[in-house]
C-alpha cells in the first residue's frame, strides 16, 4: 500500500463546484491588467498584492475576507479582462486535474465602466469555451445575486440566468455578506428560478447559523448549500439534508480564513461525511484562499484523517452533484468511476487513515504562472 500524496491527487479527475471567478485570477494577470488599463492598485507587484490583499491568510471574518474582491473587481470591468480571467481559470483548473467546473460570479459587479450584463456573461462564456477547446475542461456558469446589495438586483440577476439557461448558465446563487442579510429577502429571485426549472445553490451557514441554511432550503428551494459549516448545530436540519441528499459545497481552507471554523482540524467535513451527508470539496477562491482542489483534498486527507476510500467517494460526490442533465451526469460519473478504480489498482493507495499532520507539505500554488502544457 502507498501513502496518498498531493502529486497523486493531482492525477485524479475532480470537480470544482464552488469557485468564484473574481476570486480566482492569477496575480500577474491582475498586475498586467491594471497597468494596461491605468487602474490604481494598493501595490504594483505580485508580491506586494499578496500582502495588501492578505492572500491565503486568516482574516477572522467573512467581511474582512471579502475586502480582497475590491482589488480583483477593479480589473474585471472590460470584456477582454473577463474573457482572459475565465480562460486562465479554466486552464489552471485543468492543469491540476479538474474535469468539470461551475464558475460563479455576479455580472452586475462588472458594469462599472459601462458593460451591459449580457456582454459580461458572453465574455465569461467565451473565455471558458476557449479553455474547453484547448485543454478539455468542461465548465459552466452560475450567476449570483448579492445578499447585501438588494433583492431587486438579485431578481435582475435571476432574469439573466433565465435568459441564458441552456446557453452555458446552469444555476443561480446568492453570495455576499451573510450576517444580517437573510436569504428570505431574495425569495422573488428564487421563485423565478424555480418557475423556470433552474438549479440553485446558496451560500449559507458560513457566517450565520443553521437558520440561514433552513431559509436557503425551505424558503428559497436551494438544491445545494455553499459551505454549511454550522449545519451541525441543528440535528433535525442536518438529517433533513442527509435524507434529501442535498450536497454541501465544502471549502475547508476558505472556511478557516473567514473564521467560520477555527482551523482545518476542526472542520466538520469528516463529521458530515461519516453521518452520510453528500459532501464535496471545492476551492471557493483559488487566488484569495491560495489553493487548488488538489490541495484541499490533501488537507482533508492529512489534517482531517479522511482515508482514501472516503476521498474517492467525495470526488464522486462532486460529479453526482453537478448541475448537469441526469444522463450527461451519469455518463461522466461512469467514466470517472472507472478512472478512479484504475488509479486504485495501479497506485494501491493505503486504505488506512493517515497520521494527522500539523503542517502538511502541500504543493506550492502559483496563480500567477503561465499556462503549462497538459499531458494527454
Amino acid at each position: 500500500m502507498t501513502a496518498l500524496t498531493i502529486e497523486a491527487i493531482r492525477r485524479l479527475p475532480k470537480t470544482d463546484l464552488h469557485v468564484h471567478l473574481d476570486g480566482s485570477l492569477r496575480l500577474d494577470t491582475i498586475v498586467e491588467l491594471a497597468r494596461e488599463d491605468g487602474i490604481e492598485l494598493p501595490a504594483t507587484t505580485a508580491e506586494g498584492l499578496t500582502d495588501a490583499m492578505n492572500l491565503g491568510r486568516n482574516t477572522g471574518s467573512l467581511v474582512e475576507y471579502l475586502k480582497a474582491f475590491d482589488v480583483t473587481l477593479r480589473v474585471l470591468q472590460t470584456a477582454a479582462s473577463l474573457r482572459r480571467a475565465a480562460y486562465e481559470l479554466g486552464v489552471d483548473a485543468a492543469r491540476e486535474g479538474v474535469r468539470y467546473m461551475e464558475v460563479r460570479y455576479s455580472p452586475m459587479l462588472h458594469t462599472r465602466r459601462g458593460l451591459s450584463v449580457t456582454t459580461v456573461v458572453e465574455a465569461v462564456l467565451e473565455g471558458l469555451r476557449t479553455a474547453q477547446d484547448e485543454v478539455g475542461i468542461h465548465a459552466n456558469v452560475i450567476i449570483c445575486g448579492i445578499r447585501n446589495i438588494s433583492p431587486e438586483r438579485s431578481l435582475e440577476m435571476a432574469e439573466l440566468a433565465v435568459a441564458y439557461k441552456n446557453r452555458g448558465v446552469v444555476g443561480f446563487d446568492l453570495a455576499g455578506a451573510e450576517y444580517d442579510h437573510p436569504a428570505k429577502h431574495h425569495r422573488d429571485a428564487f421563485q423565478l428560478i424555480r418557475n423556470n426549472n433552474i438549479n440553485s445553490t446558496i451560500h449559507a451557514g458560513e457566517a450565520y447559523g443553521p437558520d440561514s441554511i433552513r431559509q436557503a432550503i425551505h424558503t428559497c428551494g436551494a438544491h445545494r448549500i455553499g459551505h454549511g459549516c454550522r449545519l451541525r448545530e441543528d440535528g433535525d436540519l442536518l438529517h433533513y439534508v442527509i435524507d434529501h441528499r442535498i450536497p454541501l459545497e465544502c471549502c475547508p481552507s476558505s472556511n478557516v480564513q473567514t473564521g467560520a471554523v477555527r482551523d482545518i482540524s476542526n472542520h466538520p467535513l469528516k463529521f458530515y461525511y461519516d453521518l452520510g451527508v453528500r459532501v464535496t470539496v471545492n476551492t471557493d477562491n483559488r487566488l484569495i484562499t491560495d489553493t487548488t482542489v488538489s490541495k484541499e483534498l490533501f488537507l482533508v486527507h492529512t489534517r482531517l484523517g479522511v482515508p482514501w476510500p472516503a476521498i474517492k467517494q467525495i470526488i464522486l460526490n462532486g460529479f453526482k452533484s453537478a448541475f448537469l442533465p441526469f444522463h450527461e451526469r451519469r455518463a461522466m460519473l461512469r467514466t470517472v468511476a472507472m478512472e478512479l478504480d484504475q488509479f486504485e489498482r495501479d497506485y494501491r493507495p493505503s486504505h488506512d487513515a493517515p497520521l494527522l499532520l500539523q503542517a502538511p507539505d502541500t504543493e506550492a500554488v502559483s496563480n500567477s504562472s503561465a499556462p503549462e502544457a497538459l499531458s494527454s
